[in-house]
């Protein structure tokens, strides 16, 4: 076998596709095969023990078998580090291969099909920031979704902290633990009441100061945000309305993610959000100011698209503000056509007052004649020409532009933190003004807003002061010590941010609670230890206690001490995070009255009332 193996590599050298500074390119072949490449099975066909091992005879064909060649080409590894050498020696395994990668064909991007659970670390100035993260495929996740035991309830009003008796839809309620996990332990309670999520997820920008760590690779990105939205949307409710907030850097490609998931008919527009206010910044070249907002909805209604596309001020429309005399409700005169447009179709029509007018539009003649007739288009002349307009609704407090400028920056954001708690514990935090916007604009009173990347807490802040429910979820730990200190002086009345200008005077309530631990719990020990000796303990401990992957040759890691000791102490904590089955990582609530996890009888009450379940 290892002979075989040589010449294989051998007869890869031989073709510079295969190779890169004299190493095989080991991914390249594996999709070649999957693909059955004419350049891949012309070379393997050229050597006569590789045709004898790889191809079938039938009667003069040879049929190339290329789930044989990939599982040996997977299983024989062309190591590129310690890391992945010390993995594969003691053995990640699936059945008789060891995991060195995925095999996935996907169409898009590396892994679009697989699952990244994704966990935030709280940013350590002693060192820099580690993202843990494990992209599972489809055929290794068994229970990681499903809803998770919820523990250490609290609920807090203007007398303090309180015992938690009941928990409503009515409740606003804050989870603590893996956003991914969250969505999922909610969906079933909430699927389809959510009126407006709103995200600020990490930016892709590689810059270590942000307390997520954002410096994924792209692919590693896009799947860690569809993974998460895939979910969101089934808690939106028919009219709901999706707002990201992103940068430059990843916003045209996050545009096409969520247009797939949407539907590009449901998308929008952006919003452009002025979040600095001269200065200078970290671009190279052009100095970029500002973030993109982009909002999707989750069915394309002829209501909602009406009801924001308006493209001026409320003073401009007041010129042309009336009421319809059948509904009695207000709209404006929107302008649909005038000369120059893109693609115009020449339309003559004669109005009801006899004029005849000739205009270039991109609405048929028999669509405007219906329109004229049934009094919801109307011609108005300027020196221009002719200009055709449309009624669109207005509702009141509904007028909005595209380019946000006066509702706050990144520094009113961080100075609002600053009056809260002294020191601004998010580098660019979002301000309340922003929040209140949106909410305003695509939401009423007692609407569901949610928020599951929340942060320093503005998204709940803002949608308490405006009587919205809501329901925000954070993994790092500011979901306890900033933002619930940050919500109990909201409910004091406290005058920072929007407080004045929606006449805040405090009142109000909600719950907090947490994902129940499993596995998890080895991963935060492992994240704190600091050194060989301290990991190590750790591993022993989840030999006895924790759920350890099926794919783990316990003995084998056991047997290889010294090896595992020559790595750098980020990759032990690496590999001992991968050892643990992630399926497990909190607590199913499907099994809460097993023993082992020792849930006392209130949580399991609270539980049962949350999810629906017995009493």
């Amino acid at each position: 076998m290892q002979n075989l193996l040589e010449d294989l590599t051998k007869l890869f050298s031989k073709e510079e596709k295969y190779t890169s500074e004299g190493r095989i390119l080991k991914n390249v072949i594996i999709e070649d095969a999957l693909k059955l490449e004419p350049l891949l099975i012309k070379l393997l066909l050229s050597d006569k023990k590789i045709k004898k091992h790889f191809f079938q005879d039938i009667e003069g064909t040879y049929i190339f078998d290329k789930i044989k060649f990939q599982k040996f080409i997977s299983n024989k590894q062309f190591l590129p580090d310690s890391y992945t050498a010390f993995k594969n020696k003691i053995g990640l395994t699936t059945a008789d291969e060891y995991i060195t990668e995925k095999k996935d064909v996907v169409l898009s991007w590396p892994y679009k099909d697989c699952v990244l659970e994704g966990g935030q670390d709280k940013e350590d100035a002693k060192r820099d920031e580690i993202f843990w993260n494990e992209t599972l495929a489809p055929d290794e996740i068994d229970r990681l979704l499903s809803p998770k035991v919820l523990t250490n309830w609290k609920k807090y009003d203007k007398d303090g902290e309180q015992k938690v008796e009941e928990v409503s839809e009515n409740d606003n309620l804050i989870i603590k633990g893996n956003n991914l996990l969250g969505l999922s332990s909610i969906l079933k309670k909430y699927r389809g009441k959510v009126k407006l999520i709103y995200i600020d997820p990490p930016y892709n920008t590689e810059n270590g100061g942000f307390n997520y760590n954002d410096s994924f690779t792209h692919s590693t990105w896009l799947t860690f945000i569809k993974n998460r939205i895939e979910i969101a949307k089934q808690l939106l409710s028919n009219d709901g309305v999706l707002v990201i907030n992103s940068d430059e850097i990843e916003h045209s490609y996050l545009k096409c993610l969520i247009d797939e998931l949407f539907g590009r008919e449901n998308f929008k527009g952006d919003f452009i959000w002025q979040k600095r206010k001269g200065g200078g910044n970290d671009s190279h070249f052009i100095a970029l100011d500002h973030d993109y907002l982009t909002v999707h909805v989750k069915n394309s209604l002829k209501s909602i698209h009406e009801k924001w596309r308006i493209p001026y001020e409320g003073s401009y429309l007041e010129r042309y503000k009336e009421i319809d005399e059948k509904t009695g409700e207000r709209f404006y005169w929107d302008t649909l056509a005038r000369d120059g447009l893109q693609n115009p179709i020449p339309v003559e029509i004669e109005a009801p007052d006899g004029a005849k007018i000739k205009l270039n539009s991109q609405k048929s003649k028999k669509s405007i004649e219906e329109g004229l007739k049934e009094g919801s288009i109307r011609f108005t002349e300027s020196k221009n020409g002719w200009s055709l307009h449309h009624k669109v609704f207005m509702p009141e407090g509904k007028v909005s532009r595209s380019i946000l400028t006066e509702l706050g920056t990144n520094k009113t954001a961080g100075d609002e933190l600053v009056s809260l708690f002294g020191s601004s514990p998010f580098k660019y935090p979002k301000p309340e003004g922003l929040l209140r916007f949106l909410i305003n604009l695509f939401t009423v009173e007692k609407d569901l807003v949610l928020d599951f990347f929340l942060g320093s807490g503005t998204t709940a802040a803002v949608a308490h002061k405006m009587n919205r429910r809501y329901i925000g979820v954070e993994q790092i730990n500011s979901a306890e010590n900033i933002i619930c200190e940050r919500l109990k002086k909201v409910i004091n009345g406290e005058e920072g941010g929007i407080s004045k200008d929606v006449n805040w005077q405090g009142g109000g309530s909600f719950i907090f609670c947490e994902l129940a631990k499993a596995n998890q719990e080895y991963i935060d020990m492992i994240n704190e230890a600091k050194d060989a000796k301290s990991l190590l303990k750790i591993w022993k401990k989840m030999q006895d206690k924790a759920f350890i992957s099926y794919k783990v040759d316990i003995k084998s890691i056991n047997e290889n001490v010294a090896d595992f000791k020559e790595l750098p102490l980020e990759d032990q904590k690496r590999f001992l995070i991968e050892t643990l089955d992630k399926n497990m990582l909190y607590v199913p609530y499907s099994e809460i009255d097993d023993a082992d996890y020792s849930i006392n009888d209130e949580d399991k009450m609270l539980n049962h009332k949350f999810y629906g379940g017995k009493a």
